[in-house]
């Protein structure tokens, strides 16, 4: 059977993403993976170094993700196929051109874990994510913010004279373009993955990429690479160096071996082969290899213990097989990034498929025996100079111009290849791609101006590359304007110039909400309690006048502002005006999991404890709960001394 690539659609129980929050993400990133600054200053110097280089602060231009919930229906989802008689690889342009399966045939197993339903939780930079499969990170530590966004797709002709399917987009934390290309070459097991970053700057830019494969986990499932030490991060913030397999008498190569989910990064020696493998009981499982480039390898496992195993039920379903994840990356951890220089680009190629090994050398006591069995049993199904051969087949192809579109991403690249011009051979970015979203930027940047907004939406999103925060400065100072201009500047960290260009739009705003807010968060942001709490309360009323009607953006914004205003008010003391910006929320909102977590504690600031007690006693879930999350433990400990209950134990680390 010669390769072919198809358009099919795959139906899952699916829970919708829902609608982009139109608040601007303005604060700092809730992001477990970082490290105290004194811990680092034991680290090797170059993993010191890139850890420290340019992490983000934000997630700003990118919309946060969090108008979804857990009510699951059947969603047919469009997919692309490729195919030859031994693997299926099963891809979803439209959340990240993610691989939903990889089917192997003579064997009947899926070399990954198929989650079988679509469930967005709050692991992402920007929110909405999902599990399972194999996904492409890019931008920052975590995972990216293209894991619910469509990417661009189309046919490609492959260095054999196939097809192979390249998806691209523009990488908008750090605005890159990067292309994935998929092939599977004739009667292969393997899948091979193209994968090229390009920094069309004239500065450099801090590159981040992990390649993520969901696996099957099992009693006896064992991960295995090359390395004898592995630097273990827990969410305790920590990164230390540990022996590989066993550290502190447990063999962490098990992931079920484990109490608490934790992140072991591999030390794989310079000069040795990159490959990971997760195998079962019976030798049985996929392997990852790659081109030197990609020189991280990494296990994340959920562990045994009841926080880890109610996360997979909620990323999942109950009853179903739980999962690990082996990784493959640029650095040898996930918390640093890398330099690109101007005009430069990483390039290289990865390849996917089964393994089987001998189960008594692979589960033995003998680590390094299992490893040199797993070595050589890859060696004789691809060996090392297969695949460097297969890159530089690829790297001819590269640039190979895209052929039938297969399905489209967003229009962001687009608009930037319009400002700058830029020349990008095999990544498209069709002016027929701009959208509604970038309107408004055209006009900025061929007429000078940025439209005012009639009033009948929320402003839409804001950019914050230096470039477009230029263009807002020459700009007439609309109040429009200046919201967009305080946000580059934020972004910026001119933080004491954003304020006064929000403060400048107020004055002339027909609409203050999302000035007023702005103002707030900046407000918090220098610990001004008070004042950021006069400032939400203003926000949320004047929100409430404007409304013109209660479609999906004004729901959104009403349910975003009036989350934060409650907050904000509880911090300052101020159960009263917390209480009537409650009363000013949507029945369906105040509904939400969230909701009733935020009234839980609006109750306990009332001095209504039993009230509180009761709405966890007849139970709710936050389908928005962010991974490392830990206030349904800190509000239970003011409700009670009694242990916390299962349905809300998410811990991910043990208690100090």
């Amino acid at each position: 059977m010669a390769t072919t690539v198809r358009r099919d659609v795959l139906t899952l129980p699916a829970a919708a993403v829902g609608p982009e929050n139109p608040l601007p993400a303005l604060r700092p990133l809730d992001e477990t993976h970082v490290v105290d600054d004194r811990d680092r200053a034991g680290l090797p110097r170059d993993m010191a170094r890139q850890i420290g280089h340019e992490p983000l602060a934000t997630v700003l231009p990118v919309a946060v993700l969090d108008g979804y919930g857990r009510e699951r229906t059947p969603t047919d989802l469009d997919v692309i196929v490729i195919e030859n008689d031994r693997l299926r690889a099963t891809v979803l342009p439209g959340f990240g051109g993610r691989i939903h399966s990889l089917f192997h045939k003579p064997t009947g197993r899926d070399l990954v874990y198929t989650n079988p339903v679509l469930q967005p939780a709050d692991f992402a930079l920007n929110g909405a994510w999902f599990s399972g499969g194999i996904e492409w990170n890019i931008g920052a530590t975590g995972h990216t913010t293209l894991s619910c966004a469509p990417v661009h797709a189309a046919r490609v002709t492959a260095p054999d004279g196939g097809e192979m399917v390249r998806l691209w987009e523009w990488e908008r934390l750090r605005d890159l373009p990067f292309q994935v290309d998929l092939w599977l070459p004739d009667d292969s097991d393997f899948l091979h993955v193209g994968v090229r970053i390009r920094n069309p700057h004239e500065h450099p830019a801090p590159v981040y990429w992990w390649s993520n494969i969901a696996v099957p986990e099992g009693e006896r499932t064992r991960v295995v690479a090359p390395a004898e030490r592995a630097w273990h991060f827990g969410y305790e913030r920590t990164l230390n160096l540990v022996p590989v397999p066993e550290s502190d008498s447990v063999d962490r190569t098990y992931p079920l071996r484990s109490d608490f989910p934790a992140d072991y990064f591999y030390d794989v020696p310079d000069g040795a082969r990159r490959w990971i493998a997760s195998l079962d009981e019976n030798g049985h499982g996929l392997v990852q290899t790659s081109t030197d480039l990609l020189r991280g390898r990494k296990l994340f496992l959920w562990g045994s213990g009841p926080g880890g195993r109610r996360w997979q039920e909620w990323l999942t379903e109950p009853g179903t097989t739980g999962y690990a994840e082996i990784q493959a990356g640029l650095a040898r951890t996930q918390l640093e990034h890398v330099p690109l220089e101007p005009g430069g680009e990483f390039s290289w190629l990865e390849s996917y498929g089964p393994l089987s090994a001998d189960p008594a050398a692979v589960h033995g006591d003998d680590w390094p025996a299992a490893r040199a069995e797993t070595e050589q049993r890859l060696a004789a199904a691809l060996p090392r100079g297969d695949v460097d051969a297969a890159y530089e087949a690829w790297r001819r192809c590269a640039d190979t111009e895209p052929g039938e579109v297969l399905a489209t991403g967003s229009g962001w690249g687009a608009l930037e290849v319009r400002r700058a011009g830029y020349k990008l051979p095999g990544t498209p970015f069709a002016e027929s791609t701009l959208g509604e979203q970038q309107e408004p930027w055209l006009e900025l940047l061929e007429q000078g101006t940025f439209p005012e907004s009639s009033g009948a939406t929320p402003p839409g999103p804001s950019l914050v590359s230096p470039h477009w925060r230029d263009m807002l400065e020459t700009a007439a100072a609309e109040p429009l304007t200046e919201y967009h201009l305080g946000i580059a500047q934020w972004h910026a960290d001119d933080r004491a110039q954003a304020v006064r260009s929000w403060e400048r739009g107020l004055a002339l705003a027909p609409s203050r909400w999302p000035l007023l807010r702005c103002l707030a968060v900046a407000a918090q942001e220098s610990g001004q309690r008070e004042r950021a709490a006069d400032h939400y309360a203003e926000a949320f009323d004047d929100l409430r006048a404007a409304r013109r009607d209660d479609g999906d953006a004004w729901a959104a914004a009403t349910a975003a502002l009036g989350r934060e205003a409650i907050e904000a008010l509880l911090t300052a003391d101020r159960p009263g005006p917390a209480r009537t910006v409650w009363d000013g929320l949507l029945p369906a909102v105040r509904g939400r999991g969230r909701f009733r977590l935020l009234e839980a504690r609006l109750l306990l600031a009332e001095g209504e404890r039993a009230a509180a007690r009761a709405l966890f006693d007849e139970g709710f879930e936050v389908a928005d709960l962010r991974e490392g999350a830990e206030i349904l433990d800190e509000v239970w400990a003011e409700l009670t001394d009694e242990p916390l209950p299962d349905r809300y134990n998410y811990r991910m680390r043990p208690r100090s």
